[in-house]
Parts: C-alpha cells; structure tokens; sequence
C-alpha cells in the first residue's frame, strides 16, 4: 500500500515538473516571438517613413469595440501593437501608432495614429500590483487594453512617460493607477543612464590612472638619462 502511495506521488510529482517546463518552454516562445514581430515592425512600419520605434506592446482589448453597422468581409483574427516612436528629423515628433497583423500574414500595417500631444490619461489600473490592464485616454479615443504580460506592459509604460517628460512641454497626458517604478526611481531608462553614466566615470578614471602612470614614466625616464649624462662626463673627466 505505502509503495502504491509511494509510486503515485513520484509520478504526480513528474507531471507537475513537466508542466511546468512546457509551461516555461510557450513563455520562451511567446517572447522570443514577440521581439521577432517588434523588431520587424520598426523595419517595415517606422523605418521606411525615417521614423524611430522607441517601444511596442502586444495588446488585446478588454471589452469588444461596439461596431455600429455589420461588417462583412473581415480580415480574420489578428495580433494587435500599439507602438511609440519620434522622428529623426527635427524637430522631433512623437506619436503613437496601431499596428495590426492578420492572420496568415507575415507583414504588418498600420491603423490608427495619434500624436502624443494628443494623448490625455495614461491610466495603469492598479499602483498595488503588476497589471497587465491599461488604459489608453485620447482627445477622441479610448481604448481599454490588456498586454501580453504584465512586465511588458510595465516596460512600455516607463518607456511612454520617459518620452513624455522629453518631447512634450506645454501639456503632458495624466499618469493614474501607476506603480512608482513607473514614474522612476527604478525606472529601466533610469538605470540604463546610470549605467552608462557610471561606465564613462570609470573609463575616465582609467585613463586619469593611465595619465598618470606615464608621467611617471617619463619623470623617471628624464631622471635615469640625467644619472647616465652625469656618469659619462664623471667617466670622462677620470
């Protein structure tokens, strides 16, 4: 009895230790997949127009958008990125772009556009914990989202108000319902400048140190060729 006991145990722990890698194995893919479609959006949407794509998140909406006639002859289903980019020329301009991607497509095109000056609320629907749900305000839209995945949401997130503080002066959209690594603090814009920051610090360290060694050097060097000079005219005086 206690080896039947025994035997179910190991395998109820086999399938748990299986699940989980398969589980783990579809995360890997989804964001192994997810970088491919956001690197070939920022070739094929922004690049071409000489447009620089700063950030994406794959979303899917939370209530269905009311259609108020029948639509016929639709496209099918499709993955849907709302995308943040600014131009390369000045001066610059940042926007906010839909992009779609039906099904059986490997392209990708673009939908709605708005400016980020249009942009009124950025709502994160809970400062408590990681949401994937958000809320985008526009002056004629609103949108209600869901990322793919909490973190990928929160990215996009710090991104956003990053390019907000930059590009925008007169009026910048409300940030509601947001985590404080959102707004800074641990923001991974923060952390990458301070990074870089701290990489120039210890580089021009190195060479103040390098600076120094030679002087060092040369000071030592200008002193053996004195003793050599003061040897040879001793020699030569004896």
């Amino acid at each position: 009895m206690l080896e039947r006991v025994g035997g179910e145990r190991e395998r109820a722990r086999a399938r748990t230790q299986l699940l989980c890698a398969r589980e783990n194995s579809l995360r890997a893919l989804v964001i192994c997949s997810t970088m491919s479609a956001k690197s070939a959006i920022s070739k094929e949407i922004f690049a071409p127009l000489d447009e620089r794509m700063l950030g994406a998140v794959q979303v899917k909406r939370r209530t269905k958008k009311k259609i108020p006639f029948l639509a016929t002859g639709g496209q099918g289903e499709y993955l849907t990125y709302i995308c943040l980019s600014v131009t390369n020329k000045k001066p610059t301009q940042a926007s906010i772009t839909k992009v779609k991607q039906f099904e059986g497509s490997t392209s990708f095109v673009r939908r709605s556009q708005w400016m980020l000056e249009q942009l009124r609320q950025v709502n994160g629907i809970d400062p408590n914990r990681d949401s994937a749900e958000f809320d985008l305000l526009f002056e004629n839209t609103f949108d209600q989202w869901v990322a793919s995945t909490a973190s990928e949401k929160c990215t996009f997130f710090q991104i956003l108000h990053h390019t907000c503080q930059r590009y925008l002066t007169d009026r910048k959209p409300e940030f509601i319902n947001c985590q404080s690594k959102i707004m800074g603090g641990n923001s991974i814009l923060h952390s990458a400048a301070d990074s870089v920051t701290s990489a120039v610090q210890k580089a021009s360290q190195a060479l103040n140190e390098r600076g120094e060694r030679l002087g060092r050097a040369e000071e030592k060097t200008e002193d053996l060729k004195n003793s050599a000079q003061q040897f040879a005219e001793t020699a030569h005086k004896l």
